[in-house]
């Protein structure tokens, strides 16, 4: 009976797909990069309200950077001052005057305007406000893209002139808001992430990592091409594999995890004089997919699953809000998780495609409210699964979103597979055997998370303690069946 047990297989598990659509933990309201992007002078708000663009920051330019006036009258304008230096320890910053662009020339073929040719060492500030490249002085804001000593950006009020150097002008700074550059102002926009920003560190060998620009890149075996504006992890990586599995039933895990991340940003505020913004959103959302198989006999887990980590990435997108520089950190570790009882022999396929959108929206009088949405599609999956037990493999992501280093919101999206298996068996005294088993399969995904105190970075009113986003999670079956003999 036992021998009979042991051979027990259950095959057949049959190609099955299904749709989980429509997914959101929490329902909101929406609120109204690169190191060259300019930086801002920003005076205080004059009670009037525009409308600003939301873009990624222009590549290739100088570093100027922002500064607000303390006395200044008007908006937000472009500054010709640069961060030359920044002290994280003591906020000493040196401030300096940005160097001047190259002269500007008209197209070929076109001659240059009556009255507007371009004069020797003409530059491409020549349209900088009046006053904009002034000393700075107590109360000024400056708002700057990556600088020496600031790589995530630089968001900080001046409290003390400490005096000339001979490499500009040193002060000492505080943090602020960005309540005291963008005023009164409102903005909304989606802006992507340009994948060949992203660094990539992988953690374990059978990594690598592909994106995609310009037309014609590829990437596989079988040189499919890579959508533009997509990065694309493939792993190919032994999991521990349970001690009295035979040589046959090596457990391991393949695939690839493809994302298109964007980052979500909109402003207003226009509160009425108030001394924050009326409303606001920081978030990430993208398209995902991925495919992955999980094969062999998984070594048991013990406590919470085993989650192997196998690539980190990390881009500090500038994303311009009107003349404003938005630094916005974004981090994701990608991961294998095996949850098993070491006695399932599994050889599962699955493909994932979807969305998902993460973050936080605040709201005057009513606060900071979690975005936690997800939109997936289970592709045709087959699947065996041998002998009793149960086991859970996931593909997915840790990730986190900020502004200036600081994190203010933080994800796990894991779509994963999850099988089981029963066997029964018995005999008679007349030498009768029987038996019976049952398998089943589920596709689904997991979606967690937490805002943090760090959006109070938009000017809003800090909470306590983290705020959830909801844990959100649907699964569907993909095949189930029974057996008898």
């Amino acid at each position: 009976m036992r021998t009979l047990a042991r051979r027990l297989l259950l095959p057949g598990l049959t190609t099955l797909a299904l749709t989980a659509t429509g997914c959101s933990s929490t329902p909101h309201t929406t609120a109204a990069a690169d190191a060259a992007a300019p930086a801002t002078l920003a005076p205080a708000g004059d009670g009037t309200s525009q409308q600003l663009d939301v873009a990624a920051a222009p590549q290739g330019t100088p570093t100027p950077a922002a500064v607000a006036r303390a006395d200044g009258k008007g908006k937000t304008e472009k500054s010709s001052l640069k961060v030359a230096s920044y002290d994280q320890a003591s906020g000493r910053a040196v401030i300096a005057k940005a160097p001047q662009g190259p002269a500007q020339s008209p197209a070929p073929g076109k001659k240059p305007e009556a009255g507007k040719s371009p004069a020797a060492g003409a530059s491409s500030d020549a349209g900088t406000p009046p006053g904009a490249d002034k000393p700075v002085a107590v109360g000024d804001v400056i708002a700057s893209a990556p600088a020496p000593g600031a790589p995530n950006g630089l968001l900080a009020k001046v409290t003390e002139v400490i005096g000339k150097t001979d490499r500009g002008t040193e002060v000492k700074t505080a943090s602020t808001t960005l309540a005291s550059v963008l005023n009164d102002d409102k903005a909304d926009g989606k802006v992507p992430v340009d994948p060949s920003s992203v660094t990539v560190e992988p953690l374990m060998k059978g990594v690598t990592f592909s994106w995609a620009k310009g037309p014609g890149v590829k990437f596989g075996p079988q040189s499919a091409k890579l959508p533009l504006g997509n990065l694309r992890l493939d792993v190919n990586a032994a999991v521990d594999t349970a001690p009295d599995a035979p040589a046959s039933a090596g457990a391991s895990v393949s695939g690839f995890v493809q994302l298109a991340p964007q980052v979500e940003f909109s402003y207003d505020g226009s509160a009425g004089g108030g001394s924050g913004p009326r409303g606001a959103t920081l978030g990430m959302s993208g398209e995902w997919s991925s495919q992955w198989k999980l094969q062999g006999r998984a070594a048991a887990s013990t406590g919470a699953p085993k989650r192997i980590p196998f690539a980190k990435l990390h881009s500090a997108p500038v994303i311009q809000v009107g003349p404003v520089p938005v630094v916005v950190s974004l981090d994701l570790t990608c991961y294998v998780q095996v949850e098993a009882d070491g006695r399932v022999t599994l050889d599962v396929q699955q493909d994932v495609k979807g969305d998902f959108k993460v973050g936080g929206s605040y709201a005057l009088g009513k606060g900071w409210t979690p975005i936690s949405e997800s939109n997936v599609k289970s592709t045709p999956v087959t699947a065996t699964v041998a002998a009793s037990g149960k086991v859970k493999g996931a593909l997915g992501a840790e990730a986190s979103i900020g502004l200036y280093g600081a994190v203010g919101v933080s994800a796990d999206f894991a779509p994963y597979l999850r099988g089981e298996a029963d066997a029964k068996a018995s005999a008679s005294s007349d030498g009768k055997t029987s038996l019976s088993g049952a398998w089943a399969l589920y596709g689904g995904f997991d979606l967690s998370g937490n805002l943090h105190l760090q959006l109070s970075l938009f000017g809003t009113p800090l909470f306590e303690r983290k705020i959830p986003l909801g844990a959100l999670n649907r699964e569907w079956t993909l095949a189930s069946g029974h057996a008898e003999r």
